[in-house]
């Protein structure tokens, strides 16, 4: 009998710690879990989109302090996604390329940590993710990105600045130049083409056609 309510007690205290670690009962893997996923299934791995994908430039915000935030708060400017959204990325910079266009990347995978953080600090909460669920940022199936010359690397004239809460930040919003449109909207078609969907209020952001299949994961950079 002792060793039944010691086992108990142990399953009540494990239980207790999982909940406190994450208080709105997600799942979410830390690099072990993740590390097996990968095992299991080569497209759970998170890729490093600059060493794959030829000419992609990094603007990785949340390093330095040029972000809605103010401060860094990440440890390093690199940018992660898991290899199906890699690999279209890659299909879409492609496409660009003809164009004498290509992709910056402003962030990607993203820990759930910050996402948390995130949502402590923003004034507006419709533009960052709430934790009860997650972000697709934490899946590794998010990018945020614009179009450059792939000439001299200048960004084309988008709508707002990156993490703007602007109404101007809108993809649908029509009330812009038309030379911001017409850039808009040609990333929007692009990253389309391969299985993107830019978010609501953020032209800026696009989600991966599978997000749903792959977990939140809480992984900090220097682990991966």
């Amino acid at each position: 009998m002792n060793r039944l309510f010691c086992f108990f007690l142990l399953l009540v205290s494990v239980n207790t710690f999982a909940q406190q670690e994450n208080p709105y009962g997600l799942k979410v893997l830390g690099l072990k879990e993740y590390a097996e996923t990968v095992k299991a299934d080569s497209n759970n791995k998170l890729v490093n989109i600059q060493q794959s994908i030829p000419g992609i430039k990094l603007d990785i915000r949340y390093a330095g302090k040029n972000n809605f935030t103010g401060t860094a708060v990440y440890d390093q400017e690199v940018a992660y996604a898991r290899l199906p959204v890699v690999n279209a990325l890659a299909e879409v910079q492609k496409e660009l390329k003809k164009q004498g266009l290509g992709l910056k990347i402003y962030d990607a995978y993203r820990p759930y940590s910050v996402t948390v953080k995130f949502f402590e600090i923003a004034s507006d909460k419709n533009f960052v993710a709430n934790p009860k669920k997650g972000s697709r940022h934490n899946r590794g199936c998010a990018v945020d990105l614009t179009l450059v010359k792939l000439k001299n690397g200048k960004e084309l004239k988008m709508p707002t600045e990156y993490d703007s809460f602007a109404a101007e930040a809108s993809p649908d919003n029509m009330d812009l130049p038309k030379k911001v449109i017409k850039n808009r909207d040609l990333l929007i078609a692009e990253m389309k083409k391969q299985g993107f969907t830019v978010l609501y209020n953020e032209w800026w952001h696009f989600d991966f056609k599978t997000w749903k299949q792959f977990e939140i994961m809480d992984i900090p950079f220097k682990e991966l």
